[in-house]
């Protein structure tokens, strides 16, 4: 059985849209790409290295796909990113039938990519590792497909963009399995399945009659 991880890039607000460059994904009328290049630092790439030093597969929507075939085979020599991403297997979900990809060890998910996602899921291998991918990524959520979420908080606010989570997220509570802080103040957390969500209460055992005339005005 193999874990899906999702990698993520995230202001204080959710949104995780073009964090690379100005140009990554300009998509409604986003004006704020490469907001992650401030931020960033030894202690990021740190955390960085540690996601990529453990065996994974790429698990990748087509537009993020398409971001990294056309930036990390053409990297620069010494950046050790580059020969990793061309080794690994990366997996890619398209509504284009005809999609060909041609960086190597690419393999497009086919017409149901929840489905393949679930046999690759139950097989052998290493872990599946998503980066970016946010329309993709709903599709996951909603089918309860994550396993852990590794997300990176920047202390930034971007208004409108592309979340990370959407309103159909499947409900599952979370469990903190790892923290740490950069010194430009971006937080940088794991976090895996714990169950269903639980609830509770502080309300009075004995609702007041303002309570109960405050439910009634509800409906």
């Amino acid at each position: 059985m193999r874990k899906i991880i999702v990698g993520a890039f995230v202001s204080l607000d959710g949104v995780m849209q073009a964090p690379g460059g100005p140009e990554e994904d300009p998509i409604g009328g986003f004006r704020f790409g490469g907001w992650v290049a401030p931020f960033f630092d030894e202690k990021m790439g740190e955390s960085v290295g540690e996601t990529f030093a453990k065996p994974f597969d790429l698990l990748l929507g087509r537009k993020t796909y398409d971001i990294f075939a056309a930036h990390w085979p053409y990297a620069a020599a010494d950046d050790p990113i580059g020969p990793l991403f061309d080794r690994i297997d990366k997996f890619v979900a398209t509504r284009n039938p005809a999609f060909a990809p041609t960086w190597q060890n690419s393999h497009v998910l086919g017409p149901d990519a929840v489905a393949a996602v679930r046999a690759l899921k139950a097989g052998e291998g290493p872990d599946l590792l998503t980066q970016g991918s946010t329309e993709f990524l709903k599709a996951l959520f909603e089918n309860d497909l994550v396993d852990e979420i590794h997300v990176s908080i920047f202390p930034v606010i971007l208004g409108k963009g592309k979340r990370l989570f959407a309103d159909a997220s499947f409900p599952r509570a979370l469990t903190l399995i790892s923290s740490k802080t950069s010194d430009t103040g971006v937080t940088m957390n794991q976090y895996a399945r714990a169950g269903e969500v639980a609830t509770g209460s502080f309300e009075f055992d004995t609702p007041t009659d303002a309570e109960l005339e405050r439910r009634r005005n509800l409906t």
